[in-house]
């Protein structure tokens, strides 16, 4: 009863300090500040917090972290503005709103699909701070629990729901996998020094970064599919001011998705690393598995933007358990808000809550109406979002590819990291040519260093005995999981191709 007290008072604290009208107009700059940003390919929440960064010396540390929550879930939902109308993910969390969100809005249902990020970010980021608040000690002590052999099994069981995601091009998702850790591998061996497929390339010694290779994977590569006339710009088939809200009928169905993207999510998010790409994969994946016509998803199903959407703003309040408890950030946003804190004179930890109990409480209490203050903006905007569908082709998709080139030069400055952009945007050009999914080159991108640092710590504690990976129970059954996913996969793939071939025999 006693810390039920505690946090109901810490809680109605927080909400005091976020609640005055100096801080709320910090939290509304946020969010219009974060929404503006994620619009813009390759900036994303990290990015745009970096940015404003400097903005914030002199400030109340209150007021700053109060305006950074409000980024911080501001620019995820732009990240999908641009995903579900143009193709081109804002960041790489982002991706998987391209799959049916894309083809929601070239059949007039942009606005339709807008409403229901929107919605899908407030369930899932209202979701994750209640479990911040409530269970952080309980799912710090379970994250505690994975070894380097658990989290090993985990990347391996993200890869493999790539092949539950690509449906019949099961053969082809597994070679777009490999050439996504071929990638991964490019620069400096961190254990061994080695340099790893760069050619004697020195700008390539540091590897490719995750948010350049989103850029060129989807953004650039995006562009130049339609300006080969590899797919017509999006066409609006009726008014965009109408069917911009959710129907009750639509609203009751996908609060299932919600439901499961926001648990998956969020737990994902508490483990240390995995960020809200793996967790958005991960949800559309399950997402598939359960709908009664799977086949409707990559055509255009609004759970296949509710569940990717809930678990991203999900895992965003998930990523913030380890970083106020352990001062681990769990992913590149909560990075920077470690070093925003650090800047402060503030070390992130169990001690915080005793120290800097009140801004913790009003960080908490900010996240509530970052979340609020989302719906409350952006739904009544979805309808000018989406007339970014009436700008010309031409006009819209070069203004993608200027932004796609400022976004990766103000990463490091660095012109090599725009060329970069090109190849890679070359590369998924070529890709989409031979009917390649490209999303899991992005997402092995993304796992891949992860997946050879936590196996090689793994086998470095078992001394080289590969049976830690089957001894141990959560990463057993998390490798059955994954065997069961891409048997599964291949057996349906199977399954389809010899029911066409018995068709184009009858």
């Amino acid at each position: 009863m006693g810390s039920e007290l505690s946090t109901l008072g810490g809680l109605g604290a927080g909400f005091a300090s976020a609640l005055t009208p100096t801080n709320l107009l910090y939290g509304l700059f946020g969010v219009v500040l974060g929404t503006a940003t994620g619009v813009l390919p390759g900036m994303g929440p990290a990015v745009a917090i970096s940015l404003l960064l400097p903005l914030t010396f002199g400030l109340d540390p209150i007021a700053a972290f109060i305006m950074f929550g409000g980024i911080y879930y501001g620019a995820m939902y732009g990240g999908a503005t641009t995903a579900i109308l143009v193709n081109t993910p804002g960041s790489s969390a982002s991706v998987v709103s391209t799959f049916d969100g894309h083809p929601l809005a070239r059949s007039g249902r942009g606005g339709t699909a807008l409403a229901t990020a929107a919605m899908s970010s407030f369930f899932g980021g209202t979701f994750a701070t209640f479990m911040l608040m409530m269970l952080a000690p309980l799912l710090v002590d379970f994250a505690l629990k994975f070894g380097p052999a658990d989290y090993f099994s985990l990347m391996l069981m993200a890869l493999t729901m790539v092949a539950a995601i690509a449906g019949r091009s099961a053969i082809k998702a597994a070679f777009a996998t490999c050439l996504g850790l071929s990638i991964s591998s490019i620069g400096i061996d961190l254990q061994t020094g080695a340099s790893r497929l760069t050619f004697g390339i020195e700008p390539l010694y540091n590897g490719i970064e995750i948010v350049v290779g989103g850029i060129g994977l989807f953004a650039i590569g995006e562009a130049l599919w339609v300006a080969a006339g590899g797919r017509k710009p999006p066409v609006v088939n009726r008014p965009l001011g109408s069917g911009v809200w959710l129907r009750a009928k639509e609203f009751r169905r996908l609060s299932f998705s919600w439901f499961r993207g926001t648990v998956i999510g969020f737990f994902t998010g508490v483990l240390p690393g995995s960020g809200g790409t793996l967790a958005t994969f991960m949800a559309y994946g399950v997402e598939k598995r359960f709908a009664r016509e799977p086949d409707r998803f990559g055509k255009g199903a609004l759970e296949g933007v509710a569940a990717p959407e809930s678990a991203n703003n999900a895992a965003a309040g998930g990523s913030m358990v380890p970083l106020l408890a352990l001062g681990i950030p769990g992913s590149a946003t909560t990075a920077v808000i470690l070093a925003a804190f650090q800047l402060y004179g503030l070390q992130p930890g169990p001690l915080l809550f005793t120290h800097n109990a009140d801004l913790v409480w009003a960080l908490i209490a900010s996240l509530y109406v970052a979340n609020v203050l989302l719906v409350v903006l952006n739904l009544p905007l979805v309808g000018v979002w989406a007339r970014l569908l009436r700008v010309p082709p031409g006009l819209l998709y070069g203004a993608v590819v200027v932004f796609s080139a400022l976004g990766a030069f103000s990463l490091k400055g660095s012109l090599t990291d725009v060329i970069i952009v090109w190849v890679l945007g070359v590369l998924a050009f070529v890709l989409r040519r031979f009917g390649i999914p490209v999303a899991p080159v992005l997402l092995s991108l993304v796992l891949g260093p992860l997946l050879e640092q936590e196996f090689r710590r793994a086998l470095t504690v078992s001394g080289g005995d590969l049976g830690i990976f089957v001894t141990r129970p959560i990463s057993a059954t998390l490798l059955a999981i994954a065997l069961m996913s891409l048997t599964g996969s291949f057996l349906i793939g199977r399954r389809n191709r010899t029911g066409r071939r018995l068709v184009s025999v009858d």
